[in-house]
């Protein structure tokens, strides 16, 4: 079942939220409301718990403390499949084991949407390639990834989380690997998602790209 959403009700909301790291609390009292079209940056140094922050938004972990509600339900209460229709998350580095091609890897997105055994069909595959495009790796569809490079390989992992179409984008440094100019090509894509009406939290390490690309920044110490 999808997760309900209100009009101008917030898209995730976090309530007091803790963030351990083992027997040490990283995060303490972390609330906040993100809403359909914002862009929300997370600057910190090293240690700070940016990851750990996003893998607790997107329901892979819970928090020590407080409460996370995705759309009017608590992720809590919320299976993995519903909360991956809801949000998806880009690791710093998403690791390929399988000898997958790019089209492949990206058509992974479509597993939230579809019944359990259901193959994906010639729409989800439109998708995929669509997302390959978008992030500049659509010539690539039928290489293996492990053939493409560094920054290649981060992009059609952006094209694979841009296939599940999840509402919330968690991005974690999403500009790893990448030169300047497509960093500034794959914010600009995430950007118009949210024009588009979807939502972005990304951790990012430079000011001068949170100030250009984003509504509102969190600064965690």
């Amino acid at each position: 079942m999808d997760t309900p959403v209100t009009a101008n009700a917030p898209l995730l909301r976090a309530d007091a939220l803790q963030i351990d790291a083992g027997a040490r609390a990283l995060v303490r009292e972390l609330s906040f409301e993100l809403r359909a079209g914002e862009f929300l940056a997370v600057l910190g140094r090293n240690g700070s718990g940016k990851s750990l922050t996003l893998h607790t938004l997107a329901g892979l972990r819970r928090p020590a403390a407080g409460t996370l509600r995705c759309g009017a339900r608590a992720v809590a209460e919320l299976g993995r499949r519903a909360i991956a229709r809801h949000v998806g998350l880009l690791p710093q580095d998403r690791e390929d084991t399988l000898p997958l091609t790019a089209l492949e890897s990206a058509l992974i997105g479509r597993n939230p949407h579809l019944r359990p055994w259901q193959a994906t069909g010639a729409g989800d595959e439109a998708l995929a390639r669509e997302a390959l495009a978008r992030f500049g790796v659509g010539a690539h569809a039928a290489r293996a990834i492990h053939t493409l490079s560094g920054g290649e390989q981060r992009r059609a992992a952006m094209a694979a989380l841009l296939t599940q179409q999840p509402r919330v984008y968690l991005l974690d440094e999403p500009t790893n690997h990448l030169d300047p100019h497509h960093q500034i090509e794959v914010l600009g894509v995430f950007r118009e998602l949210c024009n588009a009406g979807a939502a972005v939290i990304a951790t990012l390490h430079d000011p001068a790209l949170a100030e250009r690309y984003s509504d509102r920044t969190l600064l965690l110490f």
